[in-house]
């Protein structure tokens, strides 16, 4: 595999001269794809019998014929017949998701057609603050593919709820915006703020607008009545938090973008996907993201392809599939005169394929330069340099102890009544649940048999020794286990599951001892670690060595008993307070309706 140095992309006024030459046949294009079926997602059409010519990484010419555009130095592909679609675009996704650097992540993605990402990179902003958004930007920026970073607008996602290890301000959104690979603000997700017309909100949404960018949205409740409307007034212009049909249609009538998306937990296309197959709305305001994907997914399933086919088996005609990760996602972001479609003056990046419906990926061509082919790597670029203070981030002040992990009940209780986080399979959003628990030596216990076990968030970022604990339900969890993750969206502290609070201990110290991870223990012993240094998020280690740590990671969590599909990405977003309905933070356990910390054991009525 060659490693070669991309060199900056030349603008369409830089090499327009180069380009109109290479069409009138004056000059000669450096690639030309002869014979393939041209998917124009502009007209939504198929015409066979095209050619595409090349030059300095752009469209130059795409019509019937391109033999005027090759000389002595073109090279030629007989694509034989096969669909040219343009490179798959994802239109909102967390790279740290993947647990993997820019780079990395690059690397397993290519393969499967996606040729831009755009990514809001607000899980390490939450560790590093502004110095760590600049890390992920300039990896981005170094790729072999279009990698543009949305400036995080929520650290921390919920203020007053939880404590992250930086905090990020209007100065710094307005200083972000004057970076290259800046595309816009990430989501935002503090829309009881927006709401609510909290000045340092407005102030960054006002800071990307006057910087002529895209402001991301996030909003994460089922109310479509006021408090909505008073939400899309305030800027945002996309929202990728929808779960019904009903979201989709009221974010498209209030002039937002729809993200559908499909992650490895996240299945949000079939359930609103009907708003067009069903209901007829514009396609054109519908965009298809994936938002979080894990490692495995990535290497075994697929990035943007797996999306685009999936929404296709909900009943999605195919070039309207085409459509919502190209050009659609482009236009979302005022780039459609720079790529999401095989068009004249677009970057150069297309997919060779033989089937519109199962869309295997054959050829991958970025920027005119060929870089993976039949799911393998052609080119690659050098590692980044991630300085060596980012993989010591995990800062627990002390040894922990079973005796952190304890729960006391009430005075004198016998049981107590308690609130109880219900995880919700393949969805994001939680259920406020109660129970009644039985004490032990005055200490509450988890209950195997109704499926409650403990949950703990412990502070990494100070080093405070601080452990909040509570109950979550839904894993299905047996015997004397635990696992602990540094990946917790998104104060990114440490989140523990276990039923033995000894198994707690030792999971949480491991995270400490490596600098981050997910440790998964039974019986006193580690069945799986998963290493992620960086920041406590990621490795720089290849996709597939991080998949296969992942997927004994995944074994592990089903020898404790867990059958929930993705249960780590369900762990891993326990801490999420943006998202109803409970979650846990530094600051105790959140009702996210309303926004505030409420009390572990409910009130007994006298």
């Amino acid at each position: 595999m060659e490693t070669i140095t991309p060199q900056p992309l030349k603008s369409w006024a830089e090499c327009a001269p180069h380009l109109v030459g290479v069409a009138a046949g004056r000059q000669k294009a450096d690639l030309v794809i002869r014979n393939c079926a041209w998917v124009n997602v502009h007209s939504r059409e198929v015409i066979a019998g095209s050619d595409i010519a090349i030059a300095s990484g752009r469209f130059a010419y795409c019509g019937p014929d391109a033999s005027h555009c090759i000389g002595p130095e073109t090279e030629v592909i007989d694509a034989a017949g096969q669909y040219a679609i343009p490179g798959l675009c994802d239109a909102h996704m967390h790279i740290e998701s993947g647990m993997l650097t820019p780079g990395q992540f690059a690397r397993a993605v290519i393969p499967h057609g996606t040729t831009t990402m755009f990514h809001d990179p607000h899980e390490i902003a939450n560790v590093l603050g502004l110095r760590g958004v600049r890390l992920m930007h300039d990896d981005a920026e170094g790729q072999l593919v279009n990698i543009f970073t949305q400036m995080p607008s929520c650290a921390p996602s919920a203020p007053g709820l939880e404590t992250t290890g930086f905090e990020l301000g209007p100065e710094d959104v307005a200083e972000a915006m004057q970076w290259p690979g800046i595309i816009g603000l990430g989501e935002m997700m503090n829309f009881p703020g927006v709401i609510n017309a909290d000045p340092k909100m407005l102030a960054e949404i006002a800071a990307t607008q006057n910087a002529g960018k895209t402001v991301g949205g996030h909003y994460a409740s089922p109310d479509l009545g006021t408090d909505f409307s008073a939400y899309v007034a305030g800027g945002p212009a996309d929202d990728h938090e929808g779960t019904c049909e009903a979201d989709a249609i009221a974010r498209v009538r209030q002039g937002m973008r729809a993200m559908l998306r499909l992650g490895s937990a996240w299945y949000d296309v079939e359930s609103q996907i009907t708003a067009v197959t069903e209901k007829g709305l514009d396609p054109r305001n519908f965009i298809l993201c994936t938002d979080d994907s894990h490692s495995g997914t990535l290497v075994h399933e697929g990035h943007m392809n797996r999306v685009v086919r999936h929404a296709i088996a909900c009943g999605l005609e195919p070039l309207i599939a085409l459509q919502m990760a190209t050009i659609n996602t482009a236009c979302h972001f005022g780039l459609e005169r720079e790529l999401g479609s095989i068009t004249p003056g677009r970057r150069a990046d297309v997919i060779l394929t033989d089937d519109l419906t199962t869309l295997p990926i054959n050829l991958v061509i970025a920027r005119g330069r060929a870089i993976a082919k039949g799911g393998e790597l052609l080119a690659e670029v050098a590692p980044f340099d991630w300085p060596d203070d980012v993989r010591r981030t995990v800062n627990l002040g002390k040894v922990l102890e079973a005796g952190d992990f304890a729960i006391k009940a009430p005075q004198g209780a016998n049981t107590a009544r308690v609130k109880v986080i219900g995880v919700v399979e393949n969805q994001a959003p939680t259920k406020a649940l109660h129970a009644e628990l039985g004490v032990h030596d005055g200490l509450v216990e988890g209950d195997e048999a109704r499926d409650i076990c403990q949950i703990a968030l412990v502070e990494r970022h100070r080093g405070t020794g601080q452990v909040t604990n509570a109950f979550v339900s839904g894993f299905s969890y047996k015997g004397r286990m635990a696992i602990a993750s540094t990946v917790a969206h998104d104060s990114h502290h440490m989140i523990v599951v276990g039923t033995d609070r000894e198994m707690m201990a030792k999971a949480a110290n491991r995270l400490g001892e490596v600098g981050g991870g997910v440790s998964v223990w039974k019986d006193g012993a580690e069945l799986a670690l998963v290493e992620l240094p960086i920041a406590g998020l990621m490795s720089d280690a290849p996709a597939a060595e991080v998949a296969a740590r992942a997927q004994a990671m995944v074994e592990a969590m089903a020898e404790c008993g867990a059958t929930i599909n993705n249960g780590f990405m369900q762990h891993s977003l326990l801490a999420l307070v943006v998202i109803p309905e409970l979650r846990i933070s530094d600051k105790g356990l959140v009702d996210v309706r309303s926004f505030e910390v409420v009390d572990l054991f409910d009130e007994v009525e006298p």
